[in-house]
């Protein structure tokens, strides 16, 4: 069997830290392990020598490995500081152990931390009915903010909704869905993803470094992609959402060539620049054959704290847009304070209550979600995925 995290507990509870009084298990935190890749976590001082506290604790993992005849594949060993937030990782193989300190090359996409061992079934997505892809011409239209609440409106409606943050350059899900307390986890060789707001959330952002910048090549953008949505325990769903990268990159082609979508929505905001980026955006999902659902206009208008409300990058430029092309529009959603103050602690469900958000804000993001409903099921039938049924009583 492989070992598991109380021989691994026990192990570096009987190493001496070198950092130290007390044993490797004193400044030990927290272990993952999966077919034979471990990774721990300590909490030491920053101004401690971590190499030879990876290098310890490396050599009790493997001697407990040999010893239990199974194999050890990979070793990381993260330091954290008091705040959780990580201030060095050491990366070792699985075999013997260096006799000097590890020289931590640089991974080839900095603060990324692809997880070892994941397996991908013949079939990923098979249960999942529509996959909805939520896109922009450019960043900053609040387009995650229309993904997680999307995601969150259709399971208030009851629906299984599985919400992917896909975006490379800027993932936001752990701050929009308060993740910053969780850890990511691996069963059976799959990611888990975090059961939150009703629905079921990956992002990745839960595996890079907090404040290091996110330097994507091609290849690299496709491997973490298909790993976010391969290799992750989705199970059936009615929806996925999937939150991509603002404009026309690798994201959307690798999505195009690998998954199956029902359509895509696209995020703008009124002023005539935010037309222009998003019809770009347009052009790419259909030169992509992607159905493009419709168009929702964010940051419509604001909503003071006297309920006027006031149209400061003008109104109905998207909605205008979405005629143009002939597409449907699917809503116009309010800039107010309390979607703000939701988004940065976590909380997106209050923003369907009025008694946190007051009146329009609910009653914007519950059309938006009919629409994208509606549109979603009117895709299916024209692709021959949903028909009509019958129901006798």
């Amino acid at each position: 069997m492989p070992i598991s995290k109380e021989q691994i507990t026990t192990a570096l509870a009987d190493t001496p830290s070198p950092a130290g009084r007390g044993s490797l298990a004193d400044c030990l935190e927290w272990i993952a392990t999966c077919e034979g890749a471990v990774s721990l976590k300590f909490h030491l001082p920053s101004s401690a020598d971590f190499d030879p506290v990876a290098i310890t604790a490396h050599k009790a993992v493997r001697t407990l490995a040999v010893g239990e005849g199974e194999p050890l594949t990979s070793f990381t060993a993260e330091f954290v500081d008091q705040q959780g937030k990580t201030i060095a990782t050491r990366s070792l193989g699985g075999g013997a152990p260096p006799t000097s300190a590890p020289v931590a090359s640089p991974p080839p996409t900095p603060g990324h931390r692809p997880i070892p061992g994941l397996k991908t079934p013949d079939n990923p997505l098979a249960r999942v009915k529509h996959i909805i892809a939520i896109g922009a011409g450019k960043g900053g239209v609040g387009k995650s903010a229309v993904a997680v609440n999307t995601a969150v409106g259709l399971a208030r409606r009851g629906h299984a909704v599985g919400l992917l943050d896909a975006d490379i350059y800027g993932p936001s899900l752990p701050t929009m869905l308060g993740l910053h307390s969780l850890e990511q986890s691996v069963v059976a060789g799959k990611l888990q993803p975090y059961a939150v707001h009703g629905i079921k959330a990956i992002t990745l952002g839960k595996l890079v470094d907090p404040d290091k910048p996110l330097i994507w090549r091609g290849p690299m953008a496709h491997g973490a992609f298909t790993q976010l949505t391969d290799q992750t325990d989705w199970g059936e769903l009615d929806y996925l959402i999937i939150d991509l990268p603002p404009g026309t990159g690798d994201i959307a082609l690798t999505m195009a060539q690998t998954l199956k979508l029902r359509g895509a929505v696209i995020v703008c905001t009124p002023q005539q620049v935010a037309q222009d980026d998003a019809v770009r955006a347009l052009r790419m999902f259909q030169q992509l054959n992607i159905e493009v659902l419709g168009v929702v206009e964010n940051m419509s208008y604001f909503v003071g704290d006297d309920a006027k409300t006031y149209d400061i990058f003008g109104r109905g430029g998207a909605e205008q847009m979405a005629q143009r092309f002939g597409l449907p529009f699917l809503g116009a959603i309010p800039i107010t304070m309390p979607l703000r103050i939701h988004s940065d602690t976590g909380e997106p469900i209050k923003n369907f209550d009025p008694a946190h958000a007051g009146d329009l804000l609910p009653r914007a993001l519950e059309t938006m979600t009919a629409n994208i409903e509606a549109q979603a099921a009117l895709a299916a039938m024209r692709t021959g995925a949903a028909g009509p049924s019958l129901s006798i009583s």
